[in-house]
């Protein structure tokens, strides 16, 4: 399918800071793809926690397999909105680069920790992970990735943060942070993608965990919808067969909302181009009813599975091992790789160790320094 008018045109990226000549056979955005499938942070989202730690199970979804999640059901949108599909699947591939281990716990503990020497942002790190951290090729840091990438990479951005960014790389990636433009229409549809997909998936992991019930799931408008849509076509069905339907359906009229709300407002806009698109609101959205019901939802998750007892005291483990490191590598330098110990922002080289650390990992470096498992299930 032909790109829209609108899509970020590989042709016409604005680049690398690091100029490249044009591969014979690939996309910037399909290169941009293929170096962060190829990096070894990506590969370390395999033992990152998503909701659930990774040694409290095998099935449950991590960092990896909700990243991919995220780039499948944004191909599959961008697919029918003229977008660039190998953009969208790069910035989902690369959007979570940036996470600590467990979680948003993690990440939590580390910001405190660090909030006198410039705190921790997931997203900022991830641009860091892309830009400075991975060190793969001879003449530069980083996976020197195209603009629009690293664009739809940086989801947020605090002021403070942009404003450093921007005196680094005038009118770069945190330019729109300051003046109140939008990422392309690629990054837009990948930060709703994104939504859509952990929302999903956290249902089915919730109820997989024992820690969500049907019957507490019929109390959101927006599965119970489809949970009596798929037993008024299959009454026989029941257990995980109707969990699945149910999560099917609700994904797939997700989808097709986010592409009649999203055609219409380009409709109503009609940008030309893509810096067009730019300077318009949001156009990639949902309809007003679905945004409801899609809040709705991530406040019942909120509630009951993110809130819920047994989750909250595994994040509070979590993030006493996080706060023990870093008080460790603060005192103890040496306890960290020599390309770590020895940079002068120590503080900041603490904060990348950690945050790029898997959970298994955190974990037995906690157990190596305090000589204590921080969790009776590590093996």
């Amino acid at each position: 399918m032909p790109l829209a008018p609108y899509a970020s045109d590989p042709a016409r990226s604005r680049g690398r800071r690091h100029p490249q000549p044009a591969a014979p056979t690939r996309s910037e955005y399909q290169r941009d793809r293929d170096r962060i499938v190829h990096s070894t942070a990506f590969r370390r989202l395999v033992y990152k926690t998503q909701v659930f730690l990774n040694h409290e199970g095998d099935l449950y979804r991590t960092r990896l397999t909700h990243s991919l999640e995220v780039a499948q059901l944004g191909r599959s949108i961008a697919r029918t909105l003229g977008l660039d599909e190998d953009l969208v699947e790069a910035i989902a591939l690369a959007h979570d680069l940036g996470h600590t281990p467990f979680g948003h716990a993690g990440q939590d503990a580390l910001n405190e920790a660090l909030r006198e020497h410039g705190g921790f942002e997931h997203n900022l790190q991830s641009l860091r992970v892309v830009d400075q951290l991975e060190q793969r090729y001879p003449e530069h840091d980083g996976l020197n990735l195209t603009f629009e990438t690293r664009e739809g990479v940086l989801k947020h951005c605090s002021p403070s943060n942009a404003r450093k960014l921007e005196a680094q790389e005038p009118g770069g990636v945190a330019r729109r942070f300051i003046d109140g433009t939008q990422p392309s229409l690629e990054a837009q549809l990948t930060n709703l993608a994104d939504e859509i997909a952990y929302n999903a998936h956290d249902i089915d992991d919730g109820v997989r965990s024992g820690l969500l019930s049907t019957e507490q799931l019929l109390t959101v408008p927006l599965f119970a919808r489809f949970h009596a849509a798929a037993l008024a076509e299959h009454p026989q069905l029941t257990g995980r067969r109707l969990l699945f339907e149910a999560i099917r359906r609700m994904l797939s009229q997700q989808i097709y909302d986010v592409i009649g709300a999203t055609q219409a407002r380009l409709q109503k806009y009609a940008p030309h181009s893509a810096d067009a698109a730019r300077q318009a609101p949001p156009l990639v959205c949902f309809s007003d009813a679905m945004r409801e019901e899609s809040r709705q939802l991530k406040s019942f998750l909120m509630r009951h599975l993110y809130r819920h007892p047994q989750v909250m005291a595994t994040t509070g483990r979590a993030q006493d091992v996080v706060r023990t490191l870093v008080d460790a590598y603060l005192a103890a330098p040496s306890e960290m790789p020599p390309d770590f110990a020895q940079r002068p922002d120590l503080h900041r080289a603490v904060a990348d160790y950690i945050a790029g650390m898997t959970d298994r990992f955190a974990l037995r470096e906690h157990a190596r320094l305090t000589g204590t498992p921080a969790f009776e299930a590590l093996s």
